[in-house]
């Protein structure tokens, strides 16, 4: 892989991670996503300030998934059958929106990447268990999506 490849890929890994975190921020806090946003960047990003296109790729794909957040969940609740998304960790659930925002998105990031990406999420933020159960959930949630309308 290139060094430019391997920068954009690290950028966007970096940007999923702070979406999550922002996310996480605007759920728990029940603060409004632009906020949790802004406070992430401004007081907890570790180190020195980010790339801009890394802090644009987070807030959007945060912003996207909240504002997807109904057909999103949906096609949760519809996949993991009689087990409501309220009723998940917070962690995985969040997890499962922002990969399931990406995968209804069209064009861009190839399936296969959003999905390991969401996996990596789960692998450092949430547990073994997680990992398993976000890839089937990811797998239903792909195979549904790709179905024709009929």
């Amino acid at each position: 892989m290139s060094a430019a490849r391997r920068t954009k890929t690290d950028t966007r890994h970096r940007g999923r991670e702070a979406a999550l975190q922002i996310l996480y921020q605007w759920e728990v806090g029940r603060t409004d996503v632009e906020q949790a946003g802004q406070t992430f960047f401004g007081l907890q990003w570790p180190g020195p300030p980010p790339p801009d296109d890394l802090k644009t790729f987070a807030v959007e794909l945060a912003r996207d998934t909240v504002r997807r957040l109904a057909a999103v969940d949906a096609l949760i609740a519809d996949t993991a059958e009689h087990w409501r998304p309220e009723r998940m960790a917070v962690l995985d659930r969040l997890i499962l929106r922002m990969a399931a925002c990406e995968l209804l998105r069209s064009g861009g990031t190839p399936v296969p990447v959003i999905i390991n990406e969401a996996l990596e999420l789960a692998r450092t933020f949430s547990t073994e268990d997680a990992v398993k159960f976000i890839n089937g959930m990811l797998d239903g949630i792909r195979k549904k999506i790709e179905q024709p309308a009929g």
